[in-house]
């Protein structure tokens, strides 16, 4: 039989026998050295604790589950000394540490708590003719009896005025304010369509106050969003997002790439 040469007779190679799947084969894991494994980023220390842990864990032999903790005993080590270092830092460089604006001892943060209290109340009074507080609630919501009182006692101690809505007798203003549970409180700025949701279901009274003032200072311009949590007299401090300039691209302040602004830049 004549041999099938020439183009109209080409023949494709034969595809490559098929290799076994090898992304689940059994690898053993090379541990360098201590001194070079000190030298290595924490993200490559943890794949190589994971791929130790695997192979110990299918082979199962009391020197391949030793080495495995050898590994997580040298990572526990470096995070120690890691925590060690970075007591020094907090001790060097005080405005790094969260106990240099909120102390621990008892009678310091008592009177530290007590001090933002009466900042808080301060703000809220002289700011009582500009906004008012509205609870939402319906005649056969129970929790709403409950929140009532906590509305009531901020009435009395910040002097606002609070409004009850009930959405039985009024529906058209559960759409209007988009309120889709009762008891719902909400600040309402007078004379202008700002308002802002402080609390959906029952609130106690001093998340009740911190959340209003943090709404007001928020509604007024006084803080950024990304300052929401700073509580008061935590301007410019450690709790202030803020506090050593911008954090984001989109902030206004952030001109030319240049996020790193001091902390004696005038705030917006």
């Amino acid at each position: 039989m004549a041999s099938k040469q020439g183009y109209w007779w080409y023949q494709a190679p034969p595809a490559p026998p098929e290799k076994p799947d090898e992304a689940d084969a059994l690898v053993k894991p090379v541990i360098p050295p201590m001194a070079e494994l000190a030298t290595w980023t924490p993200p490559k220390i943890r794949k190589l604790i994971e791929q130790q842990r695997d192979y110990a864990a299918t082979v199962l032999t009391v020197d391949a589950v030793a080495d495995f903790w050898r590994l997580q005993d040298f990572a526990r080590r470096k995070a120690r000394a890691f925590a060690g270092v970075t007591q020094i830092a907090m001790l060097q460089y005080p405005e790094l540490n969260s106990k240099s604006a909120n102390p621990m001892v008892g009678d310091a943060r008592s009177e530290l708590t007590a001090e933002k209290d009466a900042t808080r109340r301060s703000y809220l009074r002289a700011h009582a003719g500009e906004f008012a507080l509205v609870m939402f609630s319906r005649s056969t919501c129970g929790y709403c009896r409950v929140q009532w009182p906590i509305i009531q006692r901020f009435q009395e101690e910040m002097g606002w005025q609070v409004t009850p809505m009930d959405l039985d007798k009024r529906p058209d203003l559960r759409e209007r304010f988009g309120v889709e549970i009762t008891p719902t409180t909400m600040v309402i700025r007078r004379g202008s369509q700002q308002r802002m949701i402080i609390a959906s279901g029952v609130e106690a009274y001093p998340n009740l106050a911190q959340m209003a003032y943090q709404a007001v200072r928020l509604l007024r311009g006084d803080i950024r969003p990304e300052q929401f949590m700073t509580g008061p007299g935590e301007d410019a401090g450690f709790f202030d997002a803020l506090g050593n300039g911008p954090v984001s691209a989109t902030d206004p302040r952030a001109l030319g790439g240049d996020l790193v602004k001091t902390s004696s830049e005038p705030r917006p």
